[in-house]
């Protein structure tokens, strides 16, 4: 294989393109590189910060100075915060890391990454919305109600009763599912079915914000509480006759649930660093990913918070208990993705659906509808979804399930005796390469050996099925 010679990279045109803010420094402190996003996060032109010493551009010091606190110990600094000046006056509020730069063992600078953080609480909410929906926002933030919710089963039609009844009260509801469940579809759907429709619905996924920025995002900021610390209302007081959604409530640390429990008992919150007390009138929800009595017994959440948080409780079942529904589903998504793609397919083949039916679903309905997503960008304008257009992975994971099962049957040739020989064959060659590919990992040669061909036969057979063999090299072998 050949070895990247780093000297022949232009390291510098990446680092202009970041979207973090980037500044390098020698080993005296003076800027020899800084970007355009970190230009406009201090508002300083890096024309103008170039050749300029650290503390020339910031009011810091060299115990406060991110870069001339790593040039001192010579050691990184790994997502802290901190509220500065420039110079000229701005205020920023960054999350940052910064990494020690040696030559020869020798300590020759520090480069230094940012990221503001009013724009990190913005992709962290942004984060928080079902992505990909053909759907627009409403007013309030949300895209769903009850009517989109698709459910024959009885449990499923049993955790829309229990939201629907519950909506309307003060009390908190918990919404337990597996991932790709509907867990934020329900929560939408419960403020939409509420009096505070009207109001703002503030979705916050607790495992994706660092620790040290979470007190401060959810309950705000007063200024004085640190050093450079400016006023900032947090997500709770923002939702503030509204609903907020915590998801992945799990997460969170244990050190800031009790300071959440004691929210919701006082029905108050509190900025860091502020000894007035907001008033709260909130609709508080919130998700984990397993029965909450699991996850209390791992210690990863508080008895106390869960009688709390969970006065109501809503569980969501997996899609391999209702496949009742497939059928369902895969129309739904065959109609939403005809419009968003413009393509006229109606339907799946019985190979297609018999793959379906014995699938374990481990992504659930939303693993389901990026499957449906994928294969419609793969049809051609034609109007059946066949085993070419489905994305490799789910024959590396069916595959699996086939080897404990031994699904390959008399239900097999009932289900498939009315498709024409030749598709038939094209079919089961398609599923043998897959197979292989998932068994050795994306290795072609040893997958063309274990199916008795050529190498060079496999290749052409790659290329007419479509089949990318870079897909199974990252999965285990079945």
């Amino acid at each position: 294989m050949d070895r990247i010679n780093f000297e022949d990279i232009d390291i510098y045109s990446v680092l202009s393109s970041m979207h973090e803010g980037v500044v390098i420094a020698d080993i005296s402190g003076k800027v020899i590189f800084f970007n355009n996003t970190q230009g406009q996060i201090d508002d300083v032109a890096p024309k103008d910060a170039i050749g300029k010493k650290i503390l020339d551009i910031y009011q810091l010091g060299d115990d406060t100075s991110p870069i001339m606190r790593c040039l001192i110990s010579g050691a990184p600094i790994i997502n802290e915060t901190l509220v500065y000046r420039t110079r000229l006056g701005r205020v920023c509020n960054i999350l940052f890391s910064v990494f020690p730069l040696y030559k020869n063992g020798n300590l020759i600078g520090a480069i230094n990454f940012s990221k503001e953080y009013q724009l990190l609480e913005q992709v962290i909410l942004s984060q928080s919305s079902s992505a990909g929906s053909v759907q627009k926002k409403s007013l309030n933030g949300t895209r769903f109600s009850f009517k989109d919710i698709i459910a024959s089963d009885p449990e499923m039609r049993n955790a829309i009763r229990i939201a629907r009844m519950s909506a309307g009260s003060p009390s908190p509801i918990m919404i337990s599912g597996e991932t790709g469940t509907g867990k934020e579809l329900f929560a939408q759907s419960i403020h939409n079915h509420s009096p505070r429709k009207k109001k703002p619905f503030i979705p916050v996924n607790c495992a994706a914000i660092p620790e040290n920025l979470l007190e401060g995002i959810l309950f705000g900021t007063s200024r004085g509480s640190f050093t450079g610390a400016i006023d900032k209302p947090g997500l709770f007081e923002q939702a503030n006759g509204g609903t907020i959604f915590l998801d992945e409530l799990d997460a969170m640390p244990l050190t800031l649930q009790a300071k959440l429990l004691r929210v919701i008992q006082e029905k108050k919150v509190r900025k860091l660093g502020s000894l007035k007390e907001i008033d709260l009138d909130v609709k508080i929800l919130s998700s984990v990913g397993q029965p909450p009595l699991k996850i209390i017994r791992n210690g990863a959440l508080r008895m106390d918070l869960f009688y709390r948080m969970g006065v109501v409780s809503v569980l969501l079942p997996p899609l391999r208990e209702r496949k009742g529904e497939l059928d369902t589903l895969i129309r739904y998504f065959i109609v939403k993705y005809n419009q968003a793609l413009n393509e006229n397919v109606k339907t799946i083949s019985p190979r297609v659906a018999h793959l379906f039916a014995g699938y374990d679903w481990p992504g659930n309905v939303r693993e389901l509808e990026h499957i449906i997503e994928a294969s419609m960008n793969m049809v051609g304008g034609t109007s059946v979804i066949r085993l070419a257009h489905l994305p490799p992975h789910i024959f590396s994971f069916a595959g699996k399930e086939r080897l404990q099962t031994g699904s390959a049957g008399h239900n097999n040739k009932e289900i498939f005796k009315k498709s024409s020989l030749l598709e038939t064959q094209a079919s089961n060659e398609m599923e043998m390469i897959m197979d292989a590919l998932a068994r050795y990992r994306g290795n072609a040669a040893r997958a063309a050996r274990h199916l008795g061909i050529s190498p060079q036969s496999f290749h052409y057979k790659l290329k007419k099925y479509g089949i990318n063999r870079k897909a199974f090299v990252s999965r285990e072998p079945v």
